[in-house]
């Protein structure tokens, strides 16, 4: 029988929540994933989660809400802070966020991309402080974001703040941009794109 939507999306979350229980390391996930977005059938997605608690043929429960979604993945890199001095810096890809991050910049910049990051505590602040430079902060489009920062002789971007979906972290982002300017912008993750165009290629393939 064909799989949907739906059906590998249940499945993909039993494979974070087995990564956040420690079932399954960063490697694993990322490899399990690719063949969960990859799958036709359910005969495709069964062998998927074979070996972890309450998988069995059929497709999974309903994916877990709250905090359970976004716990942390063992093995992933954790950053406390990051910063460009007449340089710059990038904390990107899967990486466990702590309660507080911190961005400073002189004549330099950086990047602090939140789409595949999992976070310690239900709210995460980034303190961000750019003189003479420039942060590009990027959150993903189903969280809450609050931008609280202050621009003299420069930017801070408070476009992006509202509220995400029901149970999903809030991210605070404060600071001061002097002469230098903080974006903040809500893109789809890597995975929602990589889900989506292997659905537009799919009726080509057959």
């Amino acid at each position: 029988m064909r799989a949907g939507d739906a059906d590998r999306e249940r499945v993909a979350q039993v494979l974070r929540d087995a990564a956040g229980d420690g079932r399954l390391t960063l490697a694993e996930l990322d490899e399990r994933l690719d063949a969960v977005y990859a799958a036709k059938t359910y005969a495709d997605l069964e062998p998927i989660t074979r070996d972890l608690p309450a998988a069995g043929a059929s497709p999974p429960p309903a994916p877990a809400t709250g905090a359970a979604a976004w716990r942390p993945v063992e093995g992933a890199p954790s950053w406390k802070s990051g910063i460009g001095i007449m340089s710059g810096f990038q904390r990107t890809g899967v990486w466990n966020v702590p309660r507080v991050f911190r961005a400073f910049a002189f004549w330099g910049g950086g990047k602090v991309d939140l789409r595949e990051a999992r976070f310690d505590e239900p709210e995460t602040t980034i303190r961000a402080f750019a003189i003479m430079g420039g942060f590009e902060i990027i959150v993903p489009d189903d969280i809450t974001v609050h931008v609280k920062g202050l621009g003299i002789m420069g930017g801070f971007d408070d476009k992006a703040s509202g509220p995400g979906v029901p149970g999903s972290p809030a991210v605070v982002v404060k600071g001061l941009a002097f002469w230098g300017g903080v974006g903040v912008k809500r893109r789809k993750s890597s995975r929602q794109k990589k889900k989506r165009d292997k659905e537009l290629r799919r009726p080509e393939d057959e």
